[in-house]
């Protein structure tokens, strides 16, 4: 390639990585592997090392990769939180070991698990807990103090009165609480996060932090950014102190002489990837003398006295037995693939999911099949590929008929999913149940999976309003239901008629309606009874509504059963009113239809106050800038978000033109 192909390969993968390190940071939505990630980041490093002319300043081979949300207020860390280099052969640790040798005299190492999680803050004063923050890009991160409180691994009071310490951690979620999650959120018909680190990630960042301590998660303390009252030495000391002060500190790590002991940690632990209860993506070495790390120092993204090794991704071959079709909340037919059992990344799998037709299609999937796994972020199983098809085999067709209802399956148009016609599919209705009274939607406690199924199995419900005829005398009629336990029961089903409207449409199940589809519509029409009777054309007119999701909620209440349903709700007295209409906005006011990012630190707001002041008047307020971003109100030290805006021509407010704007509203 001429320079010219090599300069545009350069921007182009700054693009992907930029992209890819937005779904991962500050979505938890990732779209690639983690090794397709590093690959694409270690190639840009390649370039920019042969080519230093093309390296610009914002590129993500100098800084971390995430930034602080706009909905938490900013932390600033006067110790950065640093990120790690990368590497994936022995060659790169033994010159990760050659470096350090030039500068430091018979260094000795730690090597440690690198618990796959979300990186964060942890403040004490006079040994009392005061502040959690995650490391955001490294020197700006979130204040989610209360939902690190809600960790019980994470102490609130030290052993010993430190004057005071910060520390980081990793965030992360086990494999065993990953996996209910995932099969709860399967239940539900909802989008399953695709590996632990992403669902501690998205638990983490819940505004509501009640949502956050269901989540099960958990804290491994590795590193003292700062102490005052105790001098440290070195890494190992550290970690013994920081379990005499109560903290759970990483289960194993070993000290090491050599690049050959090293080496053979870091095989030691990846043997153990499979065996353990969390996830684990690598292997880290750091020099274990703190005057020595002093003495390496670090670059502009990361210290020279520590490196991660990463594990590749394990794939394997076995044989497809069978697909399997289930029913889901909404109609859909889900196939899972059925393979003879194998060993994965240190368990047994013997299944994954096949997605739709389209993916068994794309991929010429057939039984029979010698079939490429893998674990997708070392948890799911999913296909890869297909090695070598089985003589006489013949492409898989998914069912026409539902297995379960019998009913004829049909695809609609636009879509990939198979879907069973027949409303009253049993399949269907138990799904639907557990989603009706999940937190999300009508919210009713101890109505669980278990009780839902014996009050299917004794008829006494037949559809999710059948739980507002439910007497205490039926809930007494369920094994281990005594007497309090069933007034509980009844008292929560009977709470649950005063929930807010946008609940009940949220529970309702309405295809392509999530629950802030279901706030739009409550604040939009204000009653159940308007929305029911608003055409196609009216809903569409909702900003932030598209035209599959007015399609598909005019097309529900249009039927029939949608009509008696909704005279059914208010006859049972469940509430069918907006409880938290928003007052009118005029669109004369500057905020009104207007998109803002906030950066920077403000003066005499949080950002979080910042924004629902916007919200409020009318605004939306982006995480990221864009040709699309109206104004972008920036702080003290705003950092790429203002440089990004400057390039576009975005206009730039600080605190007194947004007071101005505030006066005019």
């Amino acid at each position: 390639m001429d320079i010219n192909e090599i300069k545009a390969r350069a921007e182009e993968l700054r693009q992907q990585i930029n992209y890819h390190n937005m779904k991962y940071y500050n979505e938890d939505a990732p779209e690639i592997s983690d090794y397709e990630y590093d690959m694409l980041l270690r190639e840009l490093e390649q370039i920019e090392t042969e080519y230093p002319q093309l390296k610009t300043p914002d590129s993500p081979t100098v800084r971390v990769g995430g930034e602080a949300a706009a909905k938490f207020s900013p932390v600033e860390h006067s110790v950065p939180m640093e990120s790690l280099h990368d590497s994936f052969s022995h060659d790169e640790i033994r010159d990760f070991d050659r470096r350090v040798r030039e500068s430091a005299d018979l260094p000795e190492y730690v090597v440690e698990p690198k618990i796959d999680g979300l990186s964060v803050s942890a403040e004490y004063r006079g040994g009392v807990f005061v502040r959690g923050s995650t490391r955001g890009d490294g020197h700006v991160g979130e204040d989610i103090t209360d939902n690190l409180r809600t960790i019980r691994s994470l102490p609130m009071k030290l052993n010993k009165p430190v004057p005071y310490l910060e520390v980081r951690g990793e965030v992360y979620m086990s494999i065993e609480s990953f996996e209910k999650l995932t099969a709860a959120q399967e239940e539900r018909d909802e989008k399953p996060f695709k590996n632990p680190r992403n669902a501690a990630a998205g638990s983490l960042r819940q505004k509501d932090s009640r949502i956050t301590k269901e989540r099960e998660l958990d804290i491994f303390v590795f590193n003292v950014q700062q102490i005052e009252g105790e001098e440290l030495n070195s890494h190992v000391q550290s970690l013994e102190y920081l379990k005499e002060l109560g903290f759970t500190v990483l289960p194993f790590y070993y000290r090491c002489k050599s690049a050959d002991e090293v080496l053979e940690r870091i095989e030691e632990i990846g043997m153990k990837r499979g065996e353990l209860p969390f996830q684990i993506d690598g292997a880290v070495i750091k020099v274990d003398d703190f005057e020595q790390r002093s003495a390496l120092g670090s670059t502009s993204k990361f210290p020279k006295w520590a490196e991660a090794y990463k594990y590749p991704p394990e794939e394997k071959e076995t044989e497809l037995l069978d697909v399997e079709v289930n029913v889901g909340r909404t109609g859909v037919l889900t196939p899972t693939a059925i393979f003879a059992p194998i060993t994965l990344a240190g368990t047994t799998v013997s299944r994954a999911t096949l997605h739709n037709e389209d993916f068994i299609r794309e991929k010429d999937i057939r039984i029979g099949d010698t079939v490429v796994l893998r674990k997708a972020g070392e948890i799911i199983p999913e296909v890869v590929s297909v090695s070598k098809h089985r003589e006489g085999s013949e492409p898989y067709r998914m069912p026409r008929i539902c297995p379960s209802c019998g009913s004829p399956a049909a695809f609609e148009e636009g879509e990939a999913a198979l879907r069973c016609t027949n409303t009253d599919c049993p399949a269907q209705l138990m799904r639907h149940m557990i989603h009706f009274v999940s937190r999300d939607a009508m919210d009713i406690e101890g109505l669980g999976e278990k009780v839902l199924h014996k009050l299917v199995e004794k008829g006494l419900i037949s559809s999710p309003l059948d739980l507002y005829r439910l007497t205490k005398e039926d809930i007494m009629t369920l094994e281990n239901k005594k007497d309090k336990s069933s007034d509980n029961l009844i008292k929560a089903i009977e709470n649950s008629k005063k929930n807010d409207l946008y609940r009940i449409i949220f529970a309702l199940g309405i295809r392509h309606i999530g629950q802030k589809a279901a706030k739009l519509l409550a604040d939009k029409f204000g009653t159940l009874e308007a929305i029911a009777s608003a055409s196609e054309e009216d809903i569409s007119s909702i900003e932030g509504f598209g035209e599959i999701m007015a399609r598909s909620t005019a097309a529900y209440f249009s039927l029939d059963e949608s009509k008696k349903l909704v005279a059914e709700i208010r006859e049972l007295g469940i509430n069918t009113r907006n409880l938290t209409e928003k007052a009118a906005v005029s669109e004369d006011n500057p905020f009104f239809g207007k998109t803002f990012v906030i950066t920077g630190t403000l003066t005499n707001y949080k950002r979080t106050e910042a924004a629902a002041v916007i919200e409020s008047m009318g605004g939306k307020v982006s995480s990221s800038v864009s040709k699309k971003t109206d104004y972008v109100l920036a702080g003290e030290e705003a950092g790429s978000k203002l440089t990004k805006a400057q390039s576009l021509g975005v206009t730039v407010i600080d605190e007194a033109q947004f007071e101005e704007m505030r006066k005019k509203s």
